[in-house]
């Protein structure tokens, strides 16, 4: 696959950095989804309910939908060929 003229081997070559960052950054977004149902109560179901479901929404779907872009457009990426 070429990007900007370049042959490159592996979309996440040399971008271990911010990969690792991101990684870290939507980790502790989960983890924070999981500490939210420590306040979990029999009386008080609803908000670390929703605020756990609404953070593991945002912890799984920001990296798989928008920052893994490698097969966002299928046709796109092989008529560049």
């Amino acid at each position: 696959m070429y990007s900007n003229g370049k042959n490159v081997a592996h979309s996440g070559q040399g971008r271990f950095v911010g990969n690792f960052i991101a990684t870290l950054v939507f980790l502790a977004i989960f983890c924070a989804a999981i500490y939210a149902l420590s306040f979990w109560t029999l009386e008080n179901a609803w908000i670390p309910g929703l605020s756990c479901l609404a953070l593991t929404v945002l912890a799984w779907a920001v990296p798989q939908h928008i920052l893994g872009m490698s097969d966002r457009s299928p046709a796109k990426t092989a008529s560049e060929r």
